[in-house]
């Protein structure tokens, strides 16, 4: 008997110790998107109409405002996927920013300034000066090649100035992908009125990406923004042709993992007692996983919303909405009007 139990002990601690030996172990990097809600600086530019910004028309402390304004925002910026990746945000966009001054700020207070992020910014056309960037971690991505486009929006036969379009070409590790920025034009005069805006917008990102396969066949491109749009809106399902079901998802098409999100309820903002999910990350097909756990390359582990508690209005009129930091020309002490958004990025480590 002693025997027999001393060989299937044996054969236990056999198949433990295989069973450990083929244990993978994986990279994971956490790409996100975070509109800041005018992140305006106190200083008037006589170039653009600065004016207009909530911070802008404050009749008390800007200054104090401001600094405030930025801790708590770097605050949520380094929560952002920590979760599993014990740090901040690899790579993360950023819209309603007004000049790389404040995305210096921002990057060099005392929440984000040991992580080293790298900034790449251009100054957009918008009337007020807002701007998309792309804010990533030195030791974690190389940028080795960036470009604005303007989506060269008419209405009524005149120029719409809206947001650029900010494509970042890189290496994630030792990983080649491209990141689109957007920041689509707002639903101002209602979302029928405006929907060509968005729909052109779209547009303009199919161009970005046929000419990243000018000289890629099959690239990893993450598309991430505030679309002013709904995953189910004309602009990202007719124009970018998104799909919402891994297995529907052919070579070059584009997948939206946050389409399904919004079925289930889930919202980035509230507005006018409605709530919309208009903060996305889309990746085209090489970045997804459809079921055979092939992650030798990057792909989508899992695509998030940054919810957590604190980032909710808890009391008065937008009680359950994002706590935002503007409201009838007051400071509101909160943080964003939209949720950042996330996903994480996963690979075998080698």
């Amino acid at each position: 008997m002693k025997k027999i139990l001393t060989l299937l002990f044996l054969i236990s601690l056999t198949l433990t110790s295989c069973s450990q030996s083929k244990e993978k172990h994986y990279k994971i990097r956490t790409v996100a998107f975070y509109n800041l809600e005018n992140l305006f600086d106190t200083i008037n530019d006589v170039s653009k109409n600065d004016e207009a910004s909530p911070m802008m028309q404050l009749k008390g402390n800007k200054s104090k405002v401001y600094w405030d304004k930025i801790d708590k925002l770097s605050n949520v910026i380094s929560q952002i996927g920590k979760d599993k990746t014990k740090t901040a945000p690899a790579i993360i966009g950023v819209a309603e920013i007004e000049n790389r001054t404040v995305l210096e700020d921002l990057t060099n207070s005392k929440y984000l300034k040991n992580l080293d992020y790298g900034i790449i910014h251009y100054d957009s056309p918008d009337k007020r000066g807002i701007d998309v960037a792309l804010l990533y971690q030195k030791k974690y991505f190389n940028p080795i090649n960036h470009k604005a486009f303007n989506p060269n929006i008419y209405s009524n036969n005149r120029k719409v100035y809206t947001r650029d379009q900010l494509l970042v070409s890189g290496y994630l590790d030792d990983e080649l992908i491209h990141v689109i920025v957007n920041h689509w034009p707002s639903r101002r005069g209602g979302e029928s009125k405006s929907r060509h805006k968005r729909e052109k917008a779209a547009y303009q990102n199919t161009k970005i990406i046929a000419k990243i396969k000018e000289d890629e066949e099959n690239p990893k491109i993450l598309i991430i923004g505030d679309f002013n749009d709904d995953p189910t809106n004309t602009s990202l399902k007719k124009v970018l042709k998104t799909k919402s079901k891994k297995k529907n998802v052919l070579e070059g098409d584009i997948y939206n993992p946050y389409e399904d999100m919004l079925r289930r309820g889930h919202n980035t903002l509230g507005y006018r007692d409605r709530i919309n999910l208009f903060d996305q990350i889309l990746i085209t097909s090489p970045l997804l996983d459809k079921g055979e756990k092939d992650f030798s390359s990057y792909k989508m582990f899992k695509a998030m919303i940054f919810n957590k508690r604190f980032l909710i209005n808890n009391k008065g009129r937008f009680k359950g909405y994002p706590f935002r930091s503007f409201s009838y020309g007051n400071y509101t002490g909160g943080y964003s009007d939209h949720y950042p958004v996330y996903m994480y990025l996963i690979k075998e480590k080698k």
